[in-house]
């Protein structure tokens, strides 16, 4: 992941895929409530966000 340190535009541009896609499938997702499909689509969505924040706090971790 060196890559997206030495690269913000790439790090910012992955971090903005992620959480546009994800709160998609949340909200699409969420207008198909009562469906086991609508609650499956939610949970990837959340799973996407959770890697928008896993990118997003990359750099600040602690290099041991």
């Amino acid at each position: 992941m060196k890559f997206l340190d030495d690269n913000p535009v790439v790090r910012i541009g992955a971090i903005l895929i992620c959480f546009i896609g994800g709160l998609a499938l949340v909200y699409t997702g969420w207008l198909k409530t009562g469906d086991l499909g609508g609650l499956i689509q939610m949970v990837i969505g959340v799973g996407v966000l959770l890697i928008a924040l896993a990118i997003y706090n990359h750099p600040y971790r602690d290099k041991k």
